[in-house]
């Protein structure tokens, strides 16, 4: 279907006219300037000239082309048919520790050891692309925490956005209690029993303006619901001056903290340790039943304003064509 924005516009297709008549014409005088070679130049014109049709084309060349101009200045637009969106789903924000501890080594993935983030991405990426019919939005939080993607069905703009999230973006610390709040503050307008919230960390809160147990209670009172999951191995071995010992990279893990968050929300705790833990989680929490919601439709908009536009250029220079001295205009015979 086609659609004027400006219908308006149309009005304007008489000022030509009114400009015309509006305007007086130019008075003549006689000649202020002694041309040397005109008696040649009236010559070449009465050689090459037009005849009296090439000013009636011309006139109805000029008429289309500001016809052609109107029209493109009205905004045409093909509107498509209505596509539904799903209408069915749930609301799942994502929210990613980005801070400087997420760079810790201390996760095999095929056979190689990699940072936490780099894992998290891998398995996080997998479980979006089976978010269909879901709104997903990302959250990333460090010492400050932001919304990157906001809630959408283009799943594909929310793994490239993070994919491209860099450690440190945030600052090196960890606000939960800040990401937490930023969530609920998305997800409060969202219909009931569908606020879902993923949030993943693998440290304690130090930073931020809200405590994390006072954020879960708001998010409570909200009706979002929040899975905490905790990231990092129990133990990896580290070489110094002495050979190699064990240590355990996790220790900053605040998971009594993150058990009490997923508690006063209705939430699961989870601990993931490994690739295996970390995947087996988010099938879990595939597990969670849709909510219907309000069945939403779009209609494709493309804009057609540059093919009027387009034809008038092309007519303008033909009508250019027809001042140009060297185009000879048929003379006409005396024979039928």
């Amino acid at each position: 279907m086609i659609h004027l924005v400006w219908p308006w516009v149309f009005w304007l297709l008489p000022l030509p006219v009114l400009v015309y008549k509006a305007i007086p014409k130019a008075r003549e005088y006689d000649t202020a300037l002694y041309v040397p070679f005109y008696q040649d130049i009236v010559a070449f014109e009465s050689e090459h000239h037009r005849p009296a049709r090439a000013g009636i084309i011309n006139v109805i060349l000029l008429i289309v082309i500001w016809c052609l101009l109107v029209l493109a200045l009205s905004r045409p637009q093909w509107i498509g048919d209505p596509v539904a969106l799903p209408a069915s789903g749930r609301d799942l924000l994502l929210a990613v520790d980005i801070s400087g501890s997420m760079a810790q080594e201390d996760m095999i993935m095929d056979g190689k050891q990699v940072s936490r983030i780099t894992l998290v991405k891998k398995v996080v990426n997998d479980f979006i692309d089976r978010r269909t019919g879901d709104r997903v939005g990302l959250l990333l939080f460090g010492t400050e925490a932001y919304i990157q993607v906001p809630l959408t069905f283009d799943r594909e703009t929310v793994k490239t956005l993070f994919n491209e999230a860099q450690l440190g973006f945030a600052g090196k610390q960890t606000s939960i209690g800040d990401a937490i709040g930023l969530a609920v503050k998305r997800l409060k307008e969202r219909p009931d029993n569908s606020r879902v919230l993923i949030l993943l960390t693998d440290g304690r809160s130090n930073a931020g303006k809200v405590e994390p147990v006072q954020a879960a209670q708001l998010a409570a009172q909200t009706g979002v619901k929040i899975y905490t999951i905790g990231v990092g191995a129990d133990e990896m071995m580290v070489r110094d001056l002495f050979g190699y010992r064990r240590v355990d990279p996790s220790i900053d893990l605040d998971e009594e903290t993150l058990q009490k968050i997923a508690d006063l929300t209705g939430g699961r705790y989870f601990r993931a340790r490994n690739p295996e833990e970390l995947e087996e989680i988010y099938k879990v929490i595939d597990k969670l039943e849709p909510v219907e919601q309000e069945a939403e439709t779009f209609r494709p908009v493309k804009a057609l304003f540059y093919l009027p536009l387009s034809w008038a250029l092309m007519i303008s220079f033909l009508a250019a064509c027809l001042h140009i001295p060297f185009i000879s205009w048929p003379k006409r015979s005396g024979r039928l």
